[in-house]
């Protein structure tokens, strides 16, 4: 690799201190050059299931023998990062080798599978690259074809991360099949495979044929100039890999219209949709209950995107083509794909005399809006179908709580020294997280989940500090951004509604977002501004953190340090009713902290329901409940007989 940018290093670690208290300086201090001592991903749970898979194809052609300009050859410094790849993967992942070029001196169907991808076996592995000595030409279209043959399909019907993680030091002198082409066919075949690319000292043609290999294949180019940023990248992608978000759910595919919709009862569920796509599902409603409706669209991590693709949510009665409400979610940023989420409610009004409030037949709607450029694959859809029922007869509900009061931007959170932590991969394996300061690093293109449990009257505020890192040459005038989403328990996105900003631009200094929600409250649920009417109800709040694709070309080491400090604020109450007394469970504790007990599990026992979490104490007789992914879900018919009151406490 290119000599670090010492002078910059030293500038960004005089800041670090002044932002975080020095936090953010000990995390990037404690950075890690060595794959070994990455702490295991998200992924490594999950490893052994199957779904997710990678196989390397290494180029073994014959400028591979050349110095790469250390005194070693280029082979020789690709096994190392094939090493160190290895060495990071978790246990019992899928993973294997096919080379090219290895084996004749000349000839356009020089392409092998050296190790079959199965479970991980990392002295196989070594000693399979170990074996690879560079020879011959470079036919990589059709060894994308045979690699993504080598790929097994995850089992069960499942969905996994499928990637083929292709090394080259040039460009295909074959030029039958066209690589790119084989790439883009590859992409829109299945669900869930990508091409990533990594250019070993290449330049001009041959970096533009990798580039558009990853791009036509759902994936990311990593450049890598030298033996040090290859091992780099090498790990990023493989990591990236393995640390895919894990989907949950039934099977179950929308129709393209209303009147061929299949008909779903409350729960979880996972379909897939592609560009310009729409999606209907039926359900029937009561004239009381309020139906929250979520859709989280998982493409490829840094798959091409524009600023403006988005997925839409509705709920629609009729025909099916009148909308009782709908919420579209854009992307915002061109670096590459994250996983996009919208929500859409229908809330029956305070007076019942909406079209919208009549019992019935009610569609679920989900659209993809795609520009002709973007990922062309089709992705995974994880769809969350929930029913609260409407609270016990004669019980008045607390006053609405839509300002931030003590939880805006400069409330003050927990100090110290910071806690590891290991976020989840999505909303299913979500690290749950108490009040305090923790620590964790994230790839670029990532994003890693945690969950906040929240009672009724308590508000999430937490701030995100991405952390000083020492920059590749060249890394200081490249310009990335960090993000951060929180979500309520029904999967809502909570927006900062002009107290907060929910992005920060990010070249490897320390860069900090804060966000945070207004106290939970029943009747949140009529207000109309979007940061305010979805906090309706206590449970698990999700906090997702995202790093862009471009800091891959910035920071040195393969994971960015960051810092979470979040704040459980308020007294949980015992209940959503006015004058609920507090709840006996001390405010911000976890299911970490106390034994698997939550403030919600308390909460949930008070007069009138605690909402995702406690509704079926709220349901009355004959109620029906479904728990699915941690959740309960009601129907009830019962109109009923009591008053709201809206404004700040």
């Amino acid at each position: 690799m290119g000599t670090r940018t010492r002078a910059g290093t030293r500038r960004r670690t005089a800041t670090a201190g002044v932002l975080a208290g020095g936090v953010l300086l000990a995390l990037a201090a404690g950075g890690m050059p060595a794959a070994a001592s990455l702490p295991a991903g998200p992924g490594a749970s999950g490893a052994q299931d199957g779904s997710s898979s990678l196989v390397m194809v290494l180029d073994s052609s014959g400028s591979m023998g050349d110095d790469d300009g250390t005194g070693r050859t280029r082979m020789e410094s690709a096994r190392a990062a094939v090493g160190a790849v290895v060495d990071a993967l978790p246990d019992g992942y899928q993973a294997g080798l096919r080379v090219y070029g290895a084996d004749r001196p000349r000839g356009c169907t020089d392409t092998r599978l050296v190790r079959p991808v199965q479970k991980l076996d990392r002295a196989a592995m070594k000693s399979a690259v170990a074996g690879v000595r560079p020879r011959g030409d470079t036919p990589i279209g059709l060894s994308l074809q045979k690699a993504a043959k080598d790929l097994p399909e995850p089992p069960n019907g499942g969905v996994g991360t499928r990637t083929i993680l292709l090394v080259s030091d040039g460009e295909d002198t074959c030029g039958t099949p066209q690589p790119c082409e084989v790439a883009e066919q590859l992409g829109k075949e299945g669900v869930g495979l990508r091409i990533d690319t990594v250019g070993f000292q290449v330049k001009g043609s041959a970096r533009k044929q990798l580039e558009c290999i990853a791009e036509a294949g759902n994936g990311r180019y990593y450049d890598a100039p030298d033996a040090e940023a290859l091992a780099r990248q090498l790990q990023r992608s493989a990591q990236l890999s393995s640390d895919g978000y894990r989907l949950k759910g039934e099977r179950v595919e929308g129709a393209t219209t209303a009147d061929r919709a299949p008909a779903i009862a409350p729960g979880q569920y996972l379909g897939t949709i592609g560009p310009g796509e729409k999606r209907y599902y039926a359900v029937d409603l009561d004239a009381v209950s309020t139906a929250d409706f979520s859709a989280t669209a998982v493409p490829q991590p840094g798959a091409a995107v524009d600023s403006l693709d988005a997925l839409s949510t509705g709920i629609a009665h009729g025909a099916g083509d009148s909308l009782c409400g709908t919420n579209t979610a854009h992307f915002f940023q061109k670096e590459g794909a994250t996983p996009l989420t919208s929500a859409v409610s229908r809330i029956p009004s305070e007076g019942g005399s909406r079209g919208c409030d009549d019992a019935g037949r009610y569609w679920l709607v989900v659209e993809r809006q795609s520009k002709k450029a973007s990922d062309a694959a089709r992705w995974p859809l994880e769809l969350l179908y929930g029913v609260e029922a409407p609270l016990s007869d004669g019980v008045t509900p607390a006053r609405s709580r839509p300002e931030y009061g003590d939880g805006g931007k400069e409330a003050a959170l927990p100090s110290g020294d910071p806690r590891e932590v290991r976020g989840g991969s999505g909303f299913n394996d979500a690290r749950e997280l108490g009040q305090g300061v923790w620590r964790d690093r994230i790839l670029p293109s990532q994003t890693l989940w945690y969950k906040v449990p929240a009672g009724w009257g308590q508000q999430v505020r937490y701030d995100v500090e991405f952390a000083n890192e020492p920059t590749v040459e060249g890394g200081s005038s490249t310009y990335s951004y960090g993000a951060t989403q929180l979500f309520t328990p029904a999967r809502f996105p909570v927006g900062g509604s002009g107290e907060f900003s929910s992005t920060a631009m990010y070249d490897g200094r320390p860069a900090a977002i804060r966000m945070g929600s207004v106290p939970v409250a029943w009747t949140n649920r009529y207000e109309s501004r979007s940061a305010v009417q979805p906090v309706h109800a206590g449970g698990d709040f999700y906090i997702a953190v995202t790093l862009g694709a471009k800091a891959a070309q910035i920071a040195e080491h393969p994971r960015i340090g960051v810092v979470l400090r979040v704040g459980v604020l308020g007294d949980a109450l015992a209940g959503p009713q006015h004058g609920a007394p507090v709840s006996t469970r001390k405010s911000g504790e976890t299911k970490a902290d106390d034994g698997g007990k939550s403030p919600v599990a308390a909460d949930s026992s008070g007069s009138g329901g605690a909402g995702w979490t406690g509704i079926a104490t709220a349901a009355g007789a004959g109620a029906v409940v479904t728990p699915i992914a941690g959740l309960l879900f009601v129907r009830s018919r019962r109109r009923p007989g009591r008053r709201t009151t809206r404004g700040s406490a």
